[in-house]
């Protein structure tokens, strides 16, 4: 028999050498390679055993059978072994079927609810609310008689019974929950409570996290390149093989990318990132990769003391119109996200730098065009940030990458320097080019009208044909003979745009002699002796 050989996988970047080396030498990074048996054994199918075990435990036996462990593909039933066909063959007419999970927000994200048979991988920050939000998930999935089984590997069963008291996802009777690390014993359980499930309920299998489990016949640790790469293998395997839709929950590195190899990312069907900052309420889930739908939806929550909230109208993160004033360096743009159309206030601030090391800082922002957009202030609005400080970012944790958010970042880093705001109820969007000239962007109507809703009045946006039915530019939005009584200020420059700022109200601020300060401290003193 072929001797098992031994080797070295970079936990960077995935390449594969013949022998250990403090770096890289395809990515340069130290100390990155880690050792990976391999059993050149061609006619054996490496995901057999897992296979086995759940044929072995869904027709009852004891446990599988340690001559299935390295079973060949034919002798696995429930292994596919469907013949090539022609293309045009295959039926297109198959509806996709979705399961709903009862929380509507994720359900936008993937597309509209989970596809069974199918892999998914959560990832975030720790302390973020992975672990809740799939809780309440599977107990929504419960109450509408899907099976789930909720595998722990970080946390003890009451730790996760205290959680799900405090959800209210006890007095669920298809919920299980399963505090395991080891592939084969979680595989087993699985078969055993989920194998009995009708063809029209498929059931769902929550791994949390997928860094702690472990295959024993692996000689390395759990969390390593080799068990994480072979243990996720499986789980995808096994997913498409019993129809089984498996959750993952991944954890991410400092940079905030999921930990692990990026082949972790490949064998799944659909990624998610739980964004948030763990020290404010508002959270988002967004889908980077999602074979079954779009990547462009996100979903919006609240963190409460009961669990995450769905905030489909994005509460929180732009500032109520009709209770807000004129603030400098504070402008609301209407960001499209797929379907959905969020306001997000955009705040920026300019303070007294060092010539030649001024800081140029975002937060949730692109910093390449925050720089662009001081640029052009510089050389168009006439403007001088060269030795101030700027500092940008969004309000609520949401990230704005596209370009219809120019006009307001730009107005807001403006009305910084300028001590100028746009009016309250007023909202900007468009495109800034290097020009100085204010660009058309997609969907200005549908941006315009979610800002009329939530109580805007005003938008500043560039002049288009589609926009404007008369030579004034301030006109009512004339679509099909309809008036939206939102009044538009159509911009061709960025000198445009900023004439509309006005001055911020400066607050009340009493001054006092020195004189009237000492007279009061004698009256009190005065007061307190002859209290005693």
């Amino acid at each position: 028999m072929a001797k098992p050989r031994q080797i070295f996988a970079c936990k960077a970047c995935g390449a594969v050498q013949t022998k250990w080396m403090g770096k890289c030498p395809d990515c340069g990074a130290w100390d990155a390679l880690e050792a990976e048996r391999i059993e050149p054994k061609a006619k054996v199918d490496p995901r057999g055993s897992t296979l086995a075990a759940w044929s072995a435990a869904a027709s009852d036996q004891e446990g599988p059978d340690p001559a299935l462990s390295h079973a060949a593909p034919a002798d696995v039933p429930l292994a596919a072994r469907a013949p090539a066909r022609l293309i045009g063959d295959i039926a297109s007419d198959a509806v996709l079927r979705r399961i709903p999970t009862g929380i509507s927000e994720l359900d936008r994200v993937l597309g509209g609810g989970i596809v069974p048979g199918s892999a998914i991988l959560l990832g975030g920050d720790p302390g973020i609310g992975k672990s809740t939000i799939l809780l309440q998930a599977a107990a929504s999935l419960a109450r509408t008689g899907t099976r789930v089984l909720y595998v722990s590997s970080e946390e003890s069963a009451e730790q996760v019974k205290l959680r799900a008291s405090r959800l209210g996802a006890t007095a669920q009777s298809d919920l299980f929950l399963l505090a395991e690390t080891s592939l084969a014993r979680i595989i087993e359980q699985a078969a055993r409570v989920l194998g009995e499930c009708p063809p029209d309920r498929p059931p769902v299998l929550v791994i949390d996290s997928v860094q702690m489990i472990y295959k024993a016949d692996l000689d390395a640790f759990p969390g390593s390149l080799t068990q994480l790469r072979r243990c996720a293998a499986e789980l995808a395997y096994f997913a498409k093989a019993s129809g089984v839709t498996v959750i993952l929950v991944g954890h991410v590195t400092k940079d905030g990318v999921l930990a692990g190899p990026r082949l972790l990312e490949h064998l799944v069907d659909a990624v998610l990132y739980f964004e948030g900052d763990r020290y404010h309420a508002h959270r988002i889930v967004r889908a980077v990769k999602n074979r079954f739908g779009t990547t462009l939806e996100l979903g919006l929550f609240e963190m409460t003391g009961a669990g995450l909230r769905e905030a489909p109208e994005g509460a929180g993160l732009a500032a109520l119109p009709e209770a807000s004033t004129t603030r400098s360096g504070s402008v609301v743009c209407p960001v499209l996200t797929g379907s959905r159309c969020l306001l997000v206030e955009l705040q920026a601030l300019t303070a007294t730098g060092f010539p030649g090391a001024t800081k140029r800082k975002s937060s949730g922002l692109d910093p390449n065009r925050l720089a662009m957009l001081i640029a052009v202030l510089e050389q168009h609005a006439g403007l001088r940030l060269a030795d101030r400080d700027v500092f940008a970012s969004s309000v609520g944790g949401v990230r704005v990458a596209e370009p219809a958010s120019d006009l307001a970042l730009l107005l807001a880093i403006a009305g910084a320097q300028l001590r100028r705001g746009v009016p309250a109820g007023t909202v900007a969007i468009g495109e800034v080019g290097l020009g100085g000239e204010v660009r058309g962007v997609s969907q200005v109507e549908q941006r315009v009208q979610e800002a009329r809703r939530l109580g805007f009045r005003r938008a500043i946006v560039p002049i288009s044909p589609t926009l404007r039915t008369a030579a004034d530019p301030r006109t009512h939005l004339g679509q099909a003979g309809r008036r939206t009584e939102m009044d538009l200020i159509g911009v061709r420059t960025i000198q445009q745009a900023i004439e509309e700022l006005q001055p911020c109200p400066q607050p009340t601020v009493t001054t006092r002699s020195r004189s009237e300060a000492a007279g009061d401290v004698a009256q009190r003193s005065r007061s307190s002796n002859s209290s005693s």
